[in-house]
């Protein structure tokens, strides 16, 4: 096989495995959000109860608030009982005092019902918080193990790096240039294999008598179509 030919097929699995590493860096950071979803849900979640149970909370300070003034009310009311006179207006004083403690009463009831769902509500905030916390601890144990992985693949990629940097020198400046050429043209792929008088890189078809010479390994060929450096492989290797 043409040796230039035999660097540039070399460079090619390199480069397509340096594309491949970096596309796994590149999906890190969409792999931690989709990760972390779940635990943005569960804040989110969190923080409306806590909304939910703070509201609850206001209105039951309102609620304690008024039941202190009719308190002071009707125990104004009772005093004052003493220094009236006639049974017709202390009928009267009755009355209103029997609706100041109705109102007191349906103030208590209501007061019992808002403690009963502040209840409810902080069983339901522990069982957020729960969730939360073990959803930070998923993503905190994946964050931890892409770390790893990604500290393995960076070792990788600069070992990958290191043996490109030596193919490069053993590549003559024409056959190089046209390689890059063709990386940032081709989508990554500057160099395939034709198979079947079919460029794989393509897959369009190669004139057979340039198939025949390809076939040959013995110069550096390209597809009419697309422009890639073609090469044959055979059963019994390149």
């Amino acid at each position: 096989m043409n040796e230039q030919l035999k660097q540039l097929i070399e460079l090619q699995k390199l480069d397509t495995k340096i594309l491949d590493i970096k596309r796994i860096l590149g999906s890190i950071p969409s792999r931690i959000s989709e990760a972390e979803l779940p635990l943005r849900e569960s804040q989110a979640a969190l923080a409306t109860i806590k909304q939910k149970f703070d509201a609850f909370e206001k209105k039951k300070r309102g609620r304690e608030l008024e039941l202190d003034d009719l308190n002071e009310k009707i125990q104004k009311q009772k005093t004052r009982i003493s220094e009236i006179k006639s049974n017709k207006e202390y009928q009267a004083y009755l009355k209103e005092i029997e609706s100041t403690e109705k109102n007191r009463f349906a103030i208590e009831d209501e007061i019992l019902v808002i403690m009963e769902e502040l209840d409810s509500i902080s069983n339901q905030t522990k069982m957020e918080e729960a969730k939360t916390r073990a959803d930070r601890e998923k993503v905190d144990a994946l964050k931890k193990q892409i770390e790893k992985e990604q500290a393995e693949v960076e070792q990788k990629l600069s070992g990958i790096r290191e043996e490109r940097s030596k193919i490069i020198t053993t590549i003559d400046s024409e056959s190089y240039d046209l390689y890059i050429s063709l990386i940032e043209a081709c989508n990554g792929l500057a160099v395939a294999e034709a198979k079947d008088e079919i460029c794989q890189g393509c897959n369009m078809n190669i004139p057979p008598q340039l198939f025949v010479e390809i076939k040959k390994n013995e110069e550096i060929f390209t597809c009419p179509q697309c422009r890639r450096i073609l090469y044959f492989t055979n059963n019994n290797g390149q």
